[in-house]
């Protein structure tokens, strides 16, 4: 529909231009989607806006340039509404040709980017040494989607986890690691995360209390940063050892990410404050060096710097976040740069942002982009915690939503008497958890709060994972009902099965059968009759000698290959001259799409939104406009199937008909894979 409404722009312009001269070429029509559909489906209010320079009345100016329009080809006669609005609204005839395009395209008219650039999303970005929680979720999930929908819209991305696996922590940890459990730092797999977790908290209680540890926790850093071989070695089992853990999580959600931790740009810091100096942004402030940022102020109102290395000589977050993005603006060529974090950093991104622009690094034709997301809530509103009051390990959230989900499921089994197995039931209940979780989230407004619930996110009804993966189910089993290979319904051909039913089968057997034994008994008869009369046996042997002859040229003197050829042209001949019978057979027909009804014109209206719809994601990175769409395209296939019989419709509205469903069960089945949801053939 994108491509139609540029269409319809560019009509419009020539209009104008018709109509008041070359001067209003590139005058922006305003044609905008129709507020309400009995208005048609686009509205143009240039007239409006040319009133005052034309010195005219809108109306008459809206008179005008449709006298000078021509969109016969694509919509009906063009009306004036209102003080001088221009309705337009799509033909029939039109939405029936754009169905038969995106039904054979495996995009479903979603077009690549004509300049596809390289592009980076920064998302997930745990710690090493901690476990992954309710606080990672939204990063993940809205990260992983905001990457399908650039790979697929053509664009090189890169998917890159920034972990914390550097700085002070990891010096307290080892230096604690050394005296109560050694192990660790020389065994891999000694410890299981969650004694990782344990002991970090111990070290952090030790080190807040006790000076000399503070003391042996640096020299541990010093030890690490100058490469010291036994601490190196600790910090990559305790790295690696995090790193599985996160793998088991992101598996679960399906989820592909190049892990570049901090530690990667340790050695570019030294000259990321060197240049910054060069640059002449760097003050001395109380034996740090910081860059004084505009509109950034403390409580008393005196400007608030951002510290770029401290007076110990260490470096910190900004340093190298600084150092991350020169080098994907340098190295990895980037054009564009995307952080998925949460919206109480958006201080820090605009600081450091603010920074590399004072620096100059970022060329005209980088863009760099902070995408902010609100917090996950419990019930009570405040952020999602266990009864006891620690944060939600998210393993044990997605373990929770999958249990429940197959819950739900055993229970609807028994509810319906049906019995499937346990890999059906396994798969079944993973997808919908799972699902429901990214979906919950995907579907609020990402600069939103929002409350987690399990209850309303597994609920069959309302805008869900599980609702959304019934429909498409549901769809499915239409076709399969209609006796037609779905697959074939996207190249606007039907094959139809033509079937020979048992109860006919049962008749016509025994009826051949006793015509033909009586037409074998006739045709004995008259050769035993025929034997005494002398005329007949000459013949008889004649008949005897050839075919004899005919069986020995074919059996010993013919060659396999030769004989091969010889009963391929023979088969020809039979099924050219009797037709080829077979229990199954295809019958192939070209079909098209036939819109009657107000509620299939509806739908195929929204169909054709989608490339509209990925677009606008793209540039403004809100998956839950997606998920808005997909959830409208349910609800509107709903009121079609309701309104409109499928299945006991005549030729060709059946098909028709059938080919609407599929391409809708299509639509549905590419959105909720740009949101990282598989779907399910049934549930």
């Amino acid at each position: 529909m994108k491509a139609t409404q540029e269409q319809l722009k560019i009509k419009l312009q020539q209009a104008l231009a018709a109509a008041f001269g070359a001067d209003y070429t590139q005058v922006d029509p305003i044609l905008v989607p129709a507020s309400n559909p009995k208005f048609g489906d686009f509205q143009a209010n240039v007239a409006l806006s040319l009133s005052k320079k034309l010195g005219m009345q809108p109306r008459a100016i809206a008179t005008a340039i449709v006298e000078k329009l021509d969109v016969s080809e694509i919509c009906e006669p063009p009306e004036i509404a209102g003080p001088g609005f221009i309705n337009l609204k799509l033909q029939t005839s039109y939405l029936e040709a754009q169905l038969n395009a995106i039904n054979t395209d495996p995009r479903l008219g979603v077009p690549k980017v004509q300049n596809p650039q390289k592009e980076i999303v920064d998302f997930s970005s745990p710690n090493i040494a901690k476990e992954m929680h309710v606080g990672h979720l939204r990063s993940t999930i809205i990260g992983d989607c905001i990457a399908r929908i650039l790979e697929f819209r053509g664009h090189e991305v890169k998917r890159l986890n920034h972990v914390g696996d550097w700085g002070t922590q990891f010096g307290m940890l080892i230096a604690y690691l050394r005296e109560v459990y050694p192990e660790a730092l020389t065994t891999a797999n000694a410890l299981d995360i969650g004694d990782l977790v344990s002991f970090y908290r111990q070290a952090k209680q030790r080190f807040d209390a006790d000076e000399n540890f503070q003391e042996t926790a640096r020299q541990e850093v010093v030890r690490l940063q100058a490469g010291a071989e036994d601490t190196l070695h600790a910090w990559k089992l305790l790295c690696e050892q995090s790193r599985k853990e996160f793998q088991v999580i992101y598996d679960l959600l399906d989820i592909k990410l190049i892990e570049r931790g901090e530690s990667f740009y340790n050695p570019l810091l030294p000259k990321v404050v060197a240049d910054l100096e060069t640059a002449g942004l760097v003050e001395e402030n109380q034996g740090a060096k910081c860059v004084f940022l505009e509109g950034f102020t403390n409580r008393e109102g005196e400007p608030l710097p951002l510290i770029v290395q401290k007076t110990d000589g260490g470096y910190n977050y900004a340093t190298t976040d600084l150092a991350a993005l020169s080098y994907r603006i340098e190295e990895d060529q980037a054009k564009r740069i995307i952080y998925v974090t949460d919206a109480g950093q958006a201080n820090h991104f605009a600081q450091f942002f603010q920074v590399a622009k004072k620096a100059d690094w970022i060329p005209n034709d980088v863009e760099i982009v902070h995408v902010p997301f609100g917090l996950v809530l419990g019930d009570d509103g405040k952020k999602f915690k266990t009864r006891s009051g620690d944060t939600v390990r998210l393993k044990d959230l997605l373990d929770e939503a999958i249990s429940r989900s197959r819950t739900d499921l055993e229970a609807r089994l028994k509810e319906e008497g049906r019995e499937e197995t346990e890999q059906f039931i396994k798969n079944v209940a993973d997808i919908v958890g799972i699902s429901a979780v990214k979906y919950a989230d995907l579907s609020q407004n990402r600069t939103s709060n929002y409350v987690f619930s399990y209850d309303k996110m597994l609920d069959l009804k309302g805008n869900t994972a599980p609702y959304m993966l019934y429909a498409y189910a549901r769809i499915q089993s239409i076709a399969r009902k209609g006796s037609i290979e779905a697959e074939n319904l996207k190249n606007n051909v039907v094959v139809k099965n033509l079937q020979v039913s048992a109860k006919w089968r049962k008749m016509i057997v025994p009826i051949g059968i006793s015509i033909g034994s009586i037409i074998a008994s006739k045709i004995a008869i008259n050769v035993l009759s025929a034997i005494n009369e002398i005329p007949l046996i000459s013949p008889l042997f004649e008949l005897v000698g050839i075919s004899y002859s005919s069986w020995f040229i074919y059996r010993y003197l013919l060659k396999v290959d030769e004989r091969k050829k010889l009963v391929g042209k023979l088969a020809n001949f039979k099924e050219n001259l009797f037709g080829k019978y077979d229990q199954k057979q295809n019958e192939e027909i070209k079909t098209h799409f036939i819109l009657q009804e107000e509620t299939e014109i509806s739908l195929a209206k929204h169909l054709l939104l989608l490339d509209q719809v990925i677009n606008e994601v793209e540039k403004d990175l809100l998956p839950n406009r997606l998920c808005d769409y997909l959830y409208q395209l349910s609800g509107k296939f709903n009121k079609f199937y309701e309104s409109c019989p499928v299945l006991k419709s005549e030729e060709p509205i059946k098909t028709s008909r059938l080919m609407l469903c599929y391409l809708t069960a299509r639509t549905l089945k590419l959105g909720l894979d740009l949101l990282g949801i598989k779907v399910l053939e049934r549930m």
